[in-house]
């Protein structure tokens, strides 16, 4: 089967749900497969990807790219939130931003959130046992962990986070398949979260809080303020990457223990191999499955010409599973050593929050397993409709 045949099956129903067949089928033609039509190429083994990622005339999406494949993008808000963020910049304005940015998100603060982590997780566990029977583990746990997490990091009010995350899940949605329906939504969904966090900011100013909220409303305030525009952006995207590729973790993470029961009982005895673990669930069925990135100078990865101005489709999940990387590479082994998988992407645009990203599951997990040690699946898991986030939109499980 050809390289395009293949993209194509992946974005069947079955290719979503279990995409790894085709992932091995590309790594047997090579790290790289070109293509034709709107991709350049589809870089998918281990060193090719990494490569792509670190190599800074590999560029993320931005405006310029944007543009010159809808030049009306700038009359959609939600593409406009999206693209004055960190994550659609490159070059200097991204290492400014990223400066700005994640100077307030450290590893001291993390740390600081740890208790309200484990009070969060244990008042879920409660909720759990109170449902007792068959749960969605989406909705009454894997949800709502990182969006009250992330809510008491940013500073909204724990009334206020239901109302999130339609919200921001409806933007993140244009990425995966954009349409006039989508952005109808999404546009809504935009301006609705810019007048919220409008009115946060301005309610912080008056009465500053130790949140970050008010610390990314003062960021770089004396020499290099963040616009009132990148503030917005940066609150959404903090918002968007908090919970959802945590709310995936711990959703995939489970089932691959449900579907594993010696290495969940293990887990269950030995809470402090949680780590490994959780290392091993984001190789091994990654919340974030693929990316794209462009060059606006001829390039070449492994061999394979990529003129100015194509892009490339990047799959961290196959990147994940190259047998010439990782030994015995569909198989769950939380034991593994080396086990640097690529899944927060690499380089310059490493995703800046992993770690409260693992941090919430290395808490969640053993606390999940000891509570309930006859947790079951109940049923079989429904599956994202897009391939670029890997996760359930439903995953019943029993409690007991």
């Amino acid at each position: 089967m050809s390289a395009a045949a293949t993209l194509q099956a992946l974005h069947t129903e079955e290719g979503r749900r279990n995409p790894y067949p085709h992932y091995a089928a590309l790594h047997a033609a090579g790290p790289v497969a070109p293509l034709t039509g709107h991709y350049a190429a589809v870089v998918h083994g281990y060193d090719a990807v990494s490569r792509v990622l670190r190599d800074p005339a590999f560029r993320v999406l931005d405006a310029e790219q944007l543009g010159s494949q809808l030049p009306t993008w700038h009359e959609h808000p939600s593409l406009t939130v999206l693209m004055n963020s960190m994550m659609f910049i490159n070059g200097e304005q991204h290492a400014r931003l990223r400066r700005l940015i994640t100077r307030e998100f450290t590893a001291r603060r993390v740390a600081a959130l740890t208790e309200t982590v484990e009070q969060q997780v244990d008042h879920l566990l409660d909720r759990l046992a109170e449902h007792g029977g068959e749960v969605d583990f989406i909705k009454e746990f894997a949800f709502p962990l990182p969006s009250n997490v992330i809510g008491e990091l940013l500073g909204v009010p724990a009334e206020d986070r239901p109302w999130f995350q339609p919200h921001v899940s409806a933007i993140g949605a244009v990425l995966d398949a954009g349409g006039p329906d989508k952005f109808a939504v999404a546009d809504k969904a935009a301006t609705g979260l810019s007048a919220y966090f409008t009115e946060l900011v301005r309610q912080r100013r008056q009465d500053p809080r130790d949140d970050l909220v008010t610390l990314l409303s003062a960021a770089g305030a004396d020499d290099d303020p963040l616009t009132h525009e990148e503030l917005l952006s940066a609150l959404v995207l903090v918002f968007n990457a908090g919970f959802e590729t945590t709310t995936h973790l711990l959703g995939n993470g489970l089932e691959v223990l449900l579907r594993h029961p010696d290495a969940a009982q293990r887990l269950r005895e030995q809470p402090e191999l949680a780590p490994s673990y959780v290392e091993e669930f984001l190789r091994l069925e990654a919340p974030a499955q693929l990316t794209t990135r462009w060059t606006a100078v001829d390039a070449e990865i492994d061999g394979i010409a990529v003129p100015a101005g194509s892009s490339v489709l990047v799959l961290f999940g196959a990147a994940n599973r190259d047998p010439a990387r990782f030994a015995d590479p569909d198989s769950f082994r939380p034991e593994r050593a080396d086990n640097a998988h690529l899944t927060f992407s690499a380089g310059l645009h490493f995703c800046p929050g992993a770690l409260l990203t693992t941090t919430e599951a290395q808490i969640a997990f053993p606390r999940l397993l000891a509570r309930f040690p006859g947790l079951a699946l109940a049923g079989e898991p429904a599956y994202r409709a897009q391939l670029t986030l890997r996760g359930h939109t439903h995953l019943p499980v029993t409690i007991g």
